[in-house]
């Protein structure tokens, strides 16, 4: 069986790997939702803050909520231990005390994408450049998934990476989602209007799910579509029934290898039962943030769980 410590390299390496490329989509959101306000942008970049989780670590060190301040903070910064280069840096920590469960392409992918990172923001980054280095943010990222999932035996090891992923992507994808619908709306009346309908386009671009979703939805860009594909589309990589459906089969084979249930396996299944109700309306009428929310909360605690279930923190 795994040790507790490679279990928690492994878990962590990747999560760390997916929190990165997350930060960037989050700057990538901010910046196209700020494009469409007439007025101050600052409730959007104040909004990308919140939604990463760092509101009072970021306060610490800012006054002001603008482009240049958070996007340093959530890039370069190392006190904030979710910015891409402290994401980046523990990712590699983690990788390499668990080097030999690793592939050599995939410690390779890594270790290069750490030094690549490290050279791109080792200085602040020009406004004007930060689409660029965004996309290089996740293209480094998108090369260690295809080592680890070109090389790597679907054994134990593979299990652990993928519930980090999933459980780190799950969580960008639902606060992408709630900072659109509780923060970033101006107002009621703008519901359905052409600002509207181009913050929701935003967050589809901010996911890489904007041409998918024209393929599924025809381009007809309506708030309950858009929930409907990021929430309940099990096919979209991103989705929050993708990485449920994912998460929930790798806990399965945990079960079979270690021959026992635990509470990530309850609470595991109690989410997927509440994304499987088939329909975007019913989770409309009762609240959109309320579900996103206690999404967001219990899939916290999963997390938690299976540090905790499997023996390592």
């Amino acid at each position: 069986m795994l040790l507790g410590r490679t279990a928690n390299g492994i878990y962590w390496m990747n999560r760390y790997i997916e929190r990165a490329e997350n930060m960037a989509r989050l700057i990538d959101a901010g910046m196209r939702m700020a494009l469409t306000r007439t007025s101050s942008s600052a409730d959007e970049w104040t909004s990308v803050i919140l939604s990463a989780g760092v509101e009072a670590t970021f306060r610490e060190r800012h006054d002001d909520f603008s482009a240049e301040t958070v996007t340093d903070f959530l890039l370069r910064d190392t006190s904030n231990p979710s910015s891409v280069m402290s994401a980046i840096e523990t990712a590699r920590n983690n990788g390499r005390m668990v080097r030999t469960a690793l592939t050599r392409e995939t410690w390779e992918s890594i270790n290069e994408a750490w030094m690549s990172l490290k050279r791109m923001l080792g200085s602040p980054v020009d406004q004007r450049d930060v689409p660029a280095v965004l996309d290089a943010i996740k293209r480094e990222t998108a090369l260690i998934r295809g080592a680890f999932h070109g090389t790597m035996l679907r054994n134990e090891i593979f299990d652990f990476s993928q519930i980090g992923t999933f459980v780190e992507r799950a969580d960008n994808t639902a606060r992408i989602l709630d900072v659109k619908y509780y923060v970033l709306l101006p107002s009621i009346s703008w519901v359905g209007s052409t600002l509207d309908n181009y913050q929701w386009e935003s967050i589809l671009r901010s996911v890489s799910a904007h041409r998918s979703y024209r393929w599924v939805y025809e381009a007809d860009y309506r708030p309950a579509n858009i929930a409907d594909y990021l929430i309940l589309n099990n096919r979209m990589p991103r989705s929050l029934a993708y990485c449920y459906r994912n998460i929930a089969e790798s806990l399965a084979y945990l079960a079979d290898d270690y021959g026992e249930l635990h509470a990530c396996h309850k609470t595991a299944g109690e989410t997927m039962a509440k994304l499987e109700v088939g329909n975007v309306k019913t989770i409309f009428d009762a609240g959109l943030h309320e579900f996103l929310s206690c999404f967001i909360r219990d899939n916290y605690r999963l997390g938690d769980e299976v540090a905790q279930n499997y023996r390592f923190h």
